[in-house]
């Protein structure tokens, strides 16, 4: 049964919010698993993307006929102004019929516009998500998820995140060994689990002015694990300990321990997602023991290693209980405690 797949696009609409999904559901078909994709445009005319490329074959709503999910892609200027009349009939007529309702990036001023997402959580591009918390107060926003699911709608940070989260939707039709070989095939990884922060420490952190402290980042950044005490960064670096202590305090508003531990930790989280026991995970990212891995687990994101591996280890969302979301657990991950 081919499942029919709505985008909807209008003039300035982001390219790779549209070519991104499109894709994930191209391959999908070539693995035997079809989905009719429609473009959609409030007047069912050509469209220029931000890019300047024209996007044709597009149908008005009112002629896209019966379709399954509705994906409706962003541009800068849906969260520059309210989104236009035109556009938000187009997105009304499609979400009234379909089972499922998604944007990308800032499509999501189009569904919170419609008051779609009044009472759910939502995401959309982190420089965004001020603004889209700020004019629609009654939309939970999550601004540092990669996907969020609330019931049937599904929304997604910016641009690259828009395959992301077409993963996440194929998974929910075709199981994880399909968006496995649909993200292996475009050779993007899989595993960023939709409540997974938009940055890691290293990409949130801000880059550093003297180049003692970028080069003291650099080698914790290419490799975790090694010896990164504060006297041994300090020898590296050839300065004191107490002018280290300086410059992380000054640039990064935090102490060199405690930066560690968070390089530390984003690498313990993709050892655990990519497979490894907790006491693999703790000993190839430097936190060392089992229990110093359980402790940063609580410490920064509330939860302990195993159940984050279960919740994260797919794209999947699993249905905890009413109006709460999740993900559904790995099961090729090998058991322990944690």
């Amino acid at each position: 049964m081919t499942h029919r797949v709505a985008v909807v696009v209008f003039d300035g609409v982001t390219m790779l919010d549209v070519s991104g999904p499109s894709e994930v559901l191209h391959q999908a078909g070539r693995l035997g698993h079809p989905y009719e994709l429609v473009l959609v445009s409030p007047r069912g005319a050509q469209v220029a993307t931000s890019a300047g490329l024209g996007l044709a074959g597009t149908v008005a709503a009112a002629d896209a006929g019966a379709v399954d999910t509705v994906v409706v892609a962003g541009g800068d200027r849906l969260a520059e102004q309210r989104p236009e009349d035109d556009l938000l009939a187009a997105v009304r007529t499609l979400a009234a019929q379909a089972k499922r309702v998604a944007s990308v990036c800032t499509g999501a001023f189009a569904l919170a516009e419609l008051g779609l997402l009044d009472g759910r959580r939502a995401t959309t591009h982190w420089r965004h998500a001020e603004a889209l918390a700020r004019r629609y107060p009654r939309v939970r926003v999550e601004p540092d998820a990669i996907h969020i699911r609330d019931g049937r709608y599904v929304t997604s940070a910016g641009i690259s995140a828009g395959i992301d989260l077409t993963l996440a939707l194929v998974e929910d039709d075709h199981g994880a060994g399909v968006a496995r070989d649909i993200a292996r095939e475009m050779v993007v990884f899989l595993q960023r689990p939709g409540g997974q922060s938009q940055f890691s420490t290293a990409l949130a952190t801000p880059p550093a002015r003297s180049d003692v402290l970028r080069s003291v980042i650099a080698s914790v950044v290419a490799d975790p694990a090694a010896d990164h005490s504060l006297p041994a960064m300090a020898v590296a670096a050839a300065v004191s300990t107490r002018h280290l202590t300086r410059l992380f305090s000054a640039e990064l508003g935090t102490t060199p321990a405690r930066w560690v531990e968070r390089v530390r930790l984003d690498r313990a989280q993709q050892l655990l997602l990519d497979g490894h026991s907790v006491t693999s995970a703790a000993r190839h990212s430097g936190l060392g023991t089992d229990e110093s891995l359980r402790r940063a687990f609580a410490r920064h994101l509330g939860t302990t290693p195993t159940h984050y591996r279960r919740r994260f280890a797919t794209t999947h969302r699993h249905r905890d209980a009413p109006g709460q979301s999740g993900f559904s657990a790995s099961h090729n991950a090998n058991p322990d405690p944690g």
